[in-house]
């Protein structure tokens, strides 16, 4: 489970920081607007906590371009503007949850749970792309009646490409949705698991396949026939 933190406060985001390692969260923090909404819009978190009050471009405007470039990670404000209608104004600029400065860790990481939950539950156990199946639960994918195990890495590349759909997904954000900012990696790595999953989908007589854009990232290519 990858964060996203967007807080200016550098105790309050170390500490922060500190409490999500130790339930075992990858958390990358940012302390301005600017690197909030350009981190953001890499698409490869499952959930953002972003303060309101930052330097460079406030919480709402980071909040309002995210949603304008289609970002559908879950997000919920931090704040000591906890007045009525600074809570409505986020909830209208599209934050999925409000809690007001100071709060309890508890209830913070119930309510990471509870919207992680959440977008886990609402794939009904399953993404599917031109008629394949990729199960959440079983880390299966199957098509026309056949299916074939994935490993941890190979589901969460596949899992990437079928929400990208017919997008290119950039190389760079999909190694750190699939390895983390942080981790040692192999520039061949990422190049073996996807002959992996090509030659699975091969199996399955997929209708598509993946595609390597060079110098880009890969993209789910149907198949000519």
């Amino acid at each position: 489970m990858r964060v996203l933190l967007i807080e200016d406060s550098t105790s309050l985001s170390q500490a922060l920081v500190a409490v999500l390692k130790k339930e075992k969260y990858e958390v990358e923090n940012v302390y301005d607007g600017e690197s909030g909404l350009e981190f953001g819009l890499s698409n490869v978190f499952d959930i953002i906590l972003l303060d309101v009050m930052l330097p460079e471009m406030s919480g709402f405007d980071v909040l309002k371009k995210l949603r304008q470039n289609k970002i559908t990670t879950p997000i919920i404000m931090l704040t000591a503007l906890s007045d009525e209608a600074n809570k409505v104004h986020g909830l209208d600029c599209g934050a999925d949850d409000y809690i007001a400065k100071p709060f309890s860790i508890p209830e913070l990481l119930a309510r990471i749970r509870a919207l992680t939950r959440r977008k886990s539950d609402s794939y009904q156990g399953f993404i599917s792309h031109n008629g394949v199946n990729l199960d959440v639960n079983t880390y299966k994918v199957e098509y026309d009646g056949k299916s074939v195990k994935l490993s941890v890495k190979e589901f969460e590349i596949l899992k990437y490409l079928f929400e990208k759909g017919n997008a290119i997904a950039d190389k760079e954000n999909l190694i750190a949705k699939v390895w983390g900012f942080d981790s040692e990696f192999e520039s061949n790595t990422l190049e073996v698991f996807i002959s992996f999953l090509r030659k699975k989908l091969a199996f399955l007589n997929a209708p598509f396949t993946i595609n390597a854009i060079r110098g880009v990232g890969y993209q789910l290519e149907d198949k000519k026939d």
